[in-house]
């Protein structure tokens, strides 16, 4: 199967121009966070994702953790087809510290441009096609990051200006200095924070929204177990969705799913993945994955139509999303 022989739906995401197929792939997983990387595993998944018509990969400067290494990945795996694909990528964390690494901030305009020469070099393009603050900088005015990135684009550097975890006010002052293309925030059917205020800001702005962690950091695959089960370098061990009390409560939830999503005749990936689709067509997920075979169930997710009655089943089965907060409260971004 090559990728002329299915093609996802596009979507545009903002107002400047930018336009990817509808489900796209974060590849954080496949260096950080997930139990140790599988190079091969990764290059091969973003080779099938390619194949099946994924067009938008999301990196980050972060993922590498300080090493370049995530980046780098992506880079070798679509050296073939760069011209043919969206990267994103992102800045704003200080990493010379390994012990503050993912816990210190900085988006001082120089710093921003120092990050984008080494995505460059690591991704092995001349151009970066979404540049995101990956999180807001309450020490840098939010107005010099949209300033700087704007210069980026300007010298054809950055095609794309991006936000991540930004509150409305971020986004709007932001937005005012240079348009935003797109903003990434955590949202799934486990995770609903956004709605209230996040996505009515974005919309009037005419700003794209991509969704990370749209299977609930893999506890919506089912494949899922205690806490205790994963090793340290998991960030499951110590997620508090994973945790006593909350992981039975998720567990349910998703059996729930599960059993909705089996009388459709999916998986139930798909259904979270399809039910984000329902919400908009200016959304555009990022399921992240090392699995060939889980990438094609997520890319599939992208025909499946959802009933009016299936949308109401999910809300009653999750009506206020998952039981336990989506960060340590340190970690937990402020709007």
């Amino acid at each position: 199967m090559t990728q002329h022989d299915i093609k996802l739906p596009h979507r545009r995401l903002g107002t400047q121009g930018l336009e990817v197929g509808a489900v796209g792939l974060g590849t954080m997983g496949m260096t950080m966070a997930y139990g140790a990387s599988d190079e091969q595993s990764g290059i091969t998944t973003i080779h099938r994702a390619y194949e099946l018509g994924v067009t938008f990969f999301d990196t980050a400067e972060l993922y590498g953790m300080g090493t370049g290494s995530n980046e780098q990945l992506l880079g070798r795996a679509v050296k073939d087809f760069r011209d043919d694909i969206v990267i994103a990528t992102k800045f704003g964390f200080d990493l010379s510290d390994p012990k503050k690494i993912g816990a210190a901030l900085d988006s001082r305009p120089a710093h921003i441009r120092e990050v984008t020469e080494n995505s460059l070099r690591h991704l092995g393009t001349d151009h970066i096609d979404v540049l995101y603050q990956h999180r807001v900088d309450p020490d840098v005015p939010i107005e010099d990051v949209a300033g700087t990135v704007g210069e980026l684009i300007a010298e054809g550097k950055v095609r794309y200006f991006g936000l991540s975890e930004a509150g409305p006010e971020v986004i709007r002052r932001a937005h005012a200095v240079h348009p935003v293309s797109v903003l990434q925030t955590e949202y799934s059917v486990f995770e609903r924070a956004v709605e209230a205020e996040v996505l009515p800001v974005v919309r009037e702005l005419g700003i794209g929204f991509v969704p990370y962690s749209p299977l609930g950091r893999g506890f919506l695959t089912g494949a899922v177990k205690p806490a205790a089960e994963y090793p340290a370098d998991d960030m499951r061990s110590f997620d508090d969705r994973w945790q006593p009390g909350n992981y039975e409560k998720n567990l349910a939830a998703v059996r729930e799913l599960t059993a909705l999503a089996e009388a459709k005749g999916i998986a139930v990936t798909q259904l979270a993945l399809a039910w984000l689709l329902a919400q908009g067509d200016d959304i555009v997920p990022i399921p992240g994955t090392r699995s060939p075979r889980r990438l094609e169930e997520n890319a599939a997710a992208a025909h499946v139509t959802l009933s009016a009655e299936d949308l109401t089943r999910i809300q009653e089965i999750l009506p206020n999303g998952a039981a336990g907060a989506r960060y340590p409260e340190y970690a937990m971004p402020t709007w």
